[in-house]
């Protein structure tokens, strides 16, 4: 089975990097836009507000399969932070502390980091471009 599965992981690692970046970019947009719909929006420039403009960009590159190992590494890295100062705090289990998202975020982004961004990525084009230059 894995022989026949094989060909089509670059596809597959592409879905998961496409839908990961569509929810993350929710994220901040619900924080920076009130945007599907906010429980509180961040005041400018402070640590929450720069976290949300992390999310949308860092979001946006990962669509975009754009500096994906860079890009994932920091957004891994932001809800490592995330988790361990908002989250972990409340309880040490992540059903109760609201934290699996940030959990399974950081997880996915650290994947991306090692695994690379998969197929229909702007990262492939300029390797590309790059090879035949």
């Amino acid at each position: 089975m894995s022989t026949t599965l094989k060909p089509h992981a670059p596809k597959a690692l592409a879905a998961l990097r496409i839908i990961t970046a569509l929810l993350f970019i929710a994220h901040g947009t619900q924080k920076l836009f009130g945007f599907p719909a906010a429980e509180f929006q961040p005041q400018a420039f402070t640590l929450l507000w720069f976290g949300a403009v992390i999310e949308l960009v860092g979001g946006t590159l990962l669509l975009l399969g754009l500096f994906t190992r860079p890009t994932a590494f920091l957004l891994s890295g932001e809800m490592a932070v995330a988790y361990f100062m908002f989250h972990a705090p409340n309880s040490f289990f992540p059903a109760l502390n609201g934290g699996d998202a940030a959990i399974l975020f950081s997880f996915i982004f650290l994947y991306l980091l090692f695994e690379g961004p998969g197929a229909l990525a702007l990262d492939n084009a300029r390797a590309d471009k790059r090879a035949a230059a």
